[in-house]
């Protein structure tokens, strides 16, 4: 089975546009209550802005907290900075499809703080400054540093960015049919909101309220969907693999070698890898972009400059890989939980990503689609998918603000000479800036596969960011020239490998999987029969030729013509006056209803590439066969950081070496930096 969207997709929540109804997947009965939870948490979220509003009076209050955050709770809003809508409804949704395979992706972000926590969190914060460039500076050229580091901070926040605000949009569009524009202007204001009057108290304070509702809401799922099972692994695991949903998904997936296979081995086959994940290097690349492009994500690193010391920074990463490891060990039973309950068609049905899975099965625990109870936990979990959205939203407007006011104007243009008082208002200025853009690309990327976008974000991070700030930091070598190199190349090779990847839109591929949906295949085209061959041999086959075991591989059976769309709509519009049993017509319409919408989004597809035929990169089909580039750009990004510093010689950053060594050891001097 092909996919048709991207590894990284789940990491903008729904990079590619969900398949749902047009009148959005609450009833309009039932609508008032989406309404009311939704306004309840924003509301909760923007009396803490107030209330935080009221605290800053500083740049290192806006930018940082004024470092007065705790351990504890700079590792909720960690975690709240980090499950984003991505983490809860995508991975969530990928496990009721697809099994053992969407549950690797947990493991892959967590394994991403260990990271974190050996080598960035506390040299990091013990440098004490506000941003990404501040750590390149401080032995480096500044100009130079923070002119590279400050572009690298806004391109990664631009992209990783646009996806969630196209994710935001959809959300709310799926959910109850607001119009796609009017809620990406909703989930910007909001944000623009929290960032500009609270800087980062607001934003770490809802950060901290969304990571404690997703949390207490995935918990409450998950006993609901455990407790019959007396919260028993075995017993759940069983019922998953006994689900005739689970394994009609799988033959589903599997194709024809599921003709051969019992419906026990079906369930089975749902708890093993290799239904989502088929290229090896593919993963091995994906790998390496979550754990290196976890540790130079700009809004995750502002993070640590927040608490007031070395210790509190440790404890706020062991907090958060808590917290992070908790929640993703219950997303195997909000996956698998939706699964057997929900089932994978009518998941797919409303969002081909899964991405509705959770708030599906928050509506099937509460009573159904026709229940208030049902409706108010959808909406529940629905407003807290929002919430954390909007979140992650604003900790990715700050990141951009700050190199574009800290970085640029006040480091590179006014050459520090600057009041506290203009800091800011050249902070809420490029806040501002920064926010309508984000509003601007995102009702620009309507309709667009944004998944290229998402992977660039976590490719330039993992590129250029993390091998600049841990080269900087343990590598006495390490210079401006080796910065700028890295940088530059770092960035500069992953954006063009996504260009030319996967990731991009092929018009010629749409055009043909659209008119295969729409028209099937015919017999010319259909797989004729195969002669039996001669068994090929490999080692194991040299012991069995001695045995007289070794047969001939059996003949393929033809495959016959295959109808389309087109003509199964037709023929279940013929069957349809026939039946007579009320519950069997209702089945029947509701899947002619579910064919007419995959022929409309087929016809869609083919208006959107009428009169093209290359991608935007100029190409017909994908040059790098991998979605994710790290596994070359990474290695070139440390590959430049090396060769840059040798051939280049800075006084600066020999000088500075001890007193960086010193510095990010013990943290002498940090409360001074961070003052001023």
């Amino acid at each position: 089975m092909k996919h048709s969207f991207s590894l990284l997709t789940l990491l903008g929540l729904l990079a590619q546009p969900a398949l749902a109804a047009e009148a959005g997947a609450v009833s309009p009965e039932y609508r008032f209550l989406t309404f009311a939870v939704f306004g309840a948490i924003i509301g909760l979220t923007m009396f803490v802005t107030y209330v935080a509003a009221k605290r800053v009076h500083s740049a290192a209050d806006f930018y940082t907290a004024g470092g007065g955050i705790s351990g504890l709770q700079n590792g909720w809003a960690i975690a709240g900075d980090y499950l984003s809508a991505a983490s809860f409804l995508g991975i969530a949704g990928l496990i009721s499809l697809y099994g053992y395979d969407g549950f690797m992706y947990s493991v892959g972000w967590l394994v991403a703080y260990i990271t974190v926590l050996l080598v960035i969190a506390e040299p990091c914060r013990n440098i004490g400054k506000y941003t990404l460039a501040d750590i390149l500076a401080y032995r480096n050229n500044p100009k130079a540093t923070r002119i590279v580091g400050a572009l690298s901070v806004i391109t990664v926040s631009t992209f990783y960015l646009t996806a969630q605000m196209v994710g935001g949009g959809v959300l709310v569009k799926t959910l109850i049919g607001i119009d796609y524009e009017i809620s990406v202007v909703t989930v910007g204001v909001l944000m623009l909101a929290y960032v500009l009057f609270g800087g980062m108290v607001a934003s770490t304070w809802v950060q901290i309220i969304k990571a404690v509702l997703l949390v207490t809401a995935s918990i409450v799922l998950v006993i609901a969907v455990w407790a019959p099972y007396g919260f028993s692994l075995p017993a759940f695991l069983e019922s998953v693999v006994g689900d005739a949903k689970v394994q009609a998904q799988v033959a589903k997936i599997l194709g024809d070698p599921a003709k051969n296979m019992s419906a026990a081995e079906l369930g089975q086959r749902f708890l093993e890898p290799g239904l989502f994940f088929k290229d090896p290097l593919d993963q091995v690349s994906l790998g390496l972009a979550l754990v290196f492009g976890t540790a130079g994500l700009p809004h995750i690193l502002m993070r640590f400059f927040t608490v007031p010391t070395a210790q509190e920074a440790r404890k706020s990463v062991i907090w958060a890989m808590a917290i992070i490891g908790g929640f993703y060990v219950l997303t195997l039973f909000l996956g698998m939980g939706s699964a057997i309950k929900v089932g994978s068609a009518t998941i797919a049905g409303v969002d081909k990503g899964g991405n509705m899975a959770a708030p599906l099965l928050a509506q099937f625990i509460g009573g159904g689609a026709d229940s208030m109870l049902g409706n108010f936990m959808l909406a529940f979990v629905a407003a807290v998918a929002f919430a954390t959205i909007v979140a992650v939203v604003a900790g990715l407007v700050l990141a951009a603000a700050s190199a574009m006011a800290h970085d640029l104007y006040v480091g590179v243009i006014r050459g520090e000479h600057v009041t506290p008082a203009e800091q800011v208002t050249a902070a809420r200025i490029s806040t501002v800036i920064v926010g309508a853009l984000a509003i601007t690309i995102g009702i620009a990327a309507k309709g667009q596969n944004v998944a290229h976008l998402v992977a660039l974000a976590f490719a330039v991070a993992a590129s250029a960011n993390l091998p600049c700030v841990l080269l900087t930091l343990y590598w006495k070598k390490c210079n401006t020239g080796g910065i700028v190199a890295g940088m530059i190349i770092g960035t500069f090779t992953a954006i063009s490998l996504v260009m030319v990847s996967p990731n991009m839109t092929y018009p010629e591929k749409v055009r043909k999987d659209a008119n295969k949906a729409l028209n099937g295949t015919p017999a010319s085209e259909a797989k004729p029969a195969v002669e039996a061959k001669p068994a090929e041999y490999f080692f194991s086959d040299i012991i069995a030729i001695g045995k007289g075991s070794v047969k001939a591989k059996p003949a393929e059976d033809a495959k016959p013509a295959q109808p389309g769309l087109i003509e199964k709509i037709a023929k279940a519009e013929e069957k349809l006056p026939t039946i007579a049993d009320a519950a069997d017509k209702a089945k029947a319409e509701k899947d002619l209803a579910k064919l007419k919408k995959d022929k409309a989004k087929a016809e869609e597809d083919l208006k959107k590439v009428e009169g093209q035929t290359e991608s935007m990169a100029g190409l017909t089909e994908p040059w790098f066969k991998l979605k994710n580039p790290g596994l070359i750009s990474i290695p070139l990004g440390f590959l430049a950081v090396i060769i840059g510093s040798l051939l280049f010689r800075d006084r600066r950053a020999e000088e500075m070496w001890e007193e960086l060594y010193v510095r990010q050891n013990t943290g002498i001097g940090a409360a001074k930096a961070a003052a001023h």
